[in-house]
């Protein structure tokens, strides 16, 4: 079946998927660089203000998770993702036209809120193209958008503010996603047998393998039941405080380093790139070890206690030598981002089709609540204090514990534990 199919699926799709998840992070991260260049500044906005336009994005983006994936489980991927496209590349085109801090509140909300449905509904696109032995790498190649595009924006961006100042950077970075609508929907079939380009041998092998999967996973019927799985609660927990290692880590990033001495908005934009490069080295091998050995747990706790402890190296260093300070953020933010295919392919192992998606999204908004308070607390902790120690410590202490309750959330049950569960369901 991998031999008949594989090539073609790898080959068609996953690019379109990079892609339109990579224009999704482009529009939601240059912020960043906007509020250290200029924009905080022209509209008068205080470092607390400046904290809340920046994590309020993921206040929207927490409460239209689970709408998106079941809208993309019932309906369509395809037609979801097509029009959030067209309204998040209006929206980052409108941030560079504001003139008020109020739009900007709007602005900021709406985006998360039409960005929302991204995340989940790819995940739920790739469920029903690849197996449970190709997951992880299709996951990683999504969310590889997520750094691969921070490394290139981290450089273009600099130069685009240097040449045309911050407003012209959000509306020449918001474009790009409305043209891709377009193609996006000429691209991408909702399902193997929507294919015109899979032979009826191919789709019927593709399809007995996913119902195969699916044969071997307890039912659930609804989604109360599946939020109730205590490997889901753990999970949601475990994400929202990795995510807020993680984009306390984006957000600020830039505004770490630009505080350094002699430093200029370019320079920063290419250091500010390098975390980014590592990442993706390590979530290609991550994710190529994870399916090969179809261990999940063992490649995503390991990394997250790396980079726990990278956050906290440099806290110790401080500024006292800013280079060797900088490879520990370089080392964190690359084993922050290594896990995650592994970790998006846990779910779908555990629970059936009809809720994987919904628990997915359930896991993602609590990420994005997570994402809300690491972005806003990393940001008031900097303004509080005058430095970025406090934050450093947050993010290192986030996880930590995030470590710690993957190991907790996919322990297999012991033998009496085992026992109970059949006897159980008998």
């Amino acid at each position: 079946m991998k031999k008949q199919i594989a090539k073609q699926r790898w080959l068609r799709l996953i690019p379109v998927v990079f892609i339109t998840y990579s224009l999704a992070y482009l529009d939601r991260a240059n912020y960043g660089f906007g509020a250290a260049a200029g924009l905080a500044k022209d509209l008068h906005i205080t470092p607390a203000i400046s904290s809340l336009l920046g994590s309020l994005f993921f206040l929207g983006y927490f409460f239209f998770q689970i709408p998106g994936a079941h809208y993309a489980e019932k309906k369509s991927a395809k037609k979801l993702i097509f029009w959030s496209l067209i309204l998040w590349g209006g929206l980052a085109t409108a941030t560079g036209l504001v003139s008020h801090v109020g739009f900007l509140f709007v602005i900021r909300f709406a985006l998360g809120v039409v960005e929302s449905a991204v995340m989940p509904a790819m995940l739920v696109f790739l469920s029903h193209w690849f197996t449970k032995a190709e997951r992880s790498r299709a996951n990683t190649f999504l969310i590889l958008g997520n750094p691969a595009t921070v490394l290139w924006m981290s450089i273009v961006s600099g130069y685009l503010l240097e040449s045309f100042g911050w407003r012209w950077m959000f509306i020449l970075e918001g474009f790009p996603a409305v043209i891709w609508a377009f193609l996006w929907w000429k691209l991408v079939s909702d399902e193997p047998k929507d294919a015109k380009w899979l032979s009826s041998e191919e789709k019927r092998d593709l399809q007995e393998e996913l119902e195969k999967e699916q044969r071997g996973i307890k039912p659930v019927k609804g989604y109360k039941e599946a939020f109730k799985n205590r490997t889901v609660i753990l999970l949601s927990i475990q994400y929202a405080l990795w995510s807020i290692g993680v984009y306390g880590f984006v957000m600020w990033l830039p505004s770490i380093i630009k505080a350094a001495p002699n430093m200029d908005i370019v320079k920063t934009g290419w250091l500010s790139s390098v975390p980014y490069v590592l990442a993706v080295v390590l979530m290609l091998a991550v994710s190529y070890l994870s399916d090969k050995f179809l261990n999940r747990s063992a490649f995503v706790w390991p990394f997250l206690l790396v980079g726990a402890l990278a956050f906290a190296g440099s806290y110790l260093i401080g500024t006292s030598n800013f280079w060797l300070s900088f490879t520990l953020l370089v080392i964190a933010g690359g084993t922050m981002y290594a896990p995650y295919g592994p970790f998006f392919a846990i779910i779908p192992e555990i629970l059936p089709r009809n809720v994987a998606g919904g628990a997915m999204a359930l896991i993602n908004s609590m990420g994005a609540l997570g994402s809300f308070l690491g972005s806003y607390i990393v940001g008031y902790l900097n303004g509080l204090t005058g430095g970025f120690g406090a934050s450093y410590v947050f993010m290192a202490g986030s996880l930590f514990i995030a470590a710690i309750l993957t190991i907790v959330a996919t322990k297999k049950p012991g033998k009496k534990e085992a026992v109970k569960h059949v006897e159980k369901m008998a």
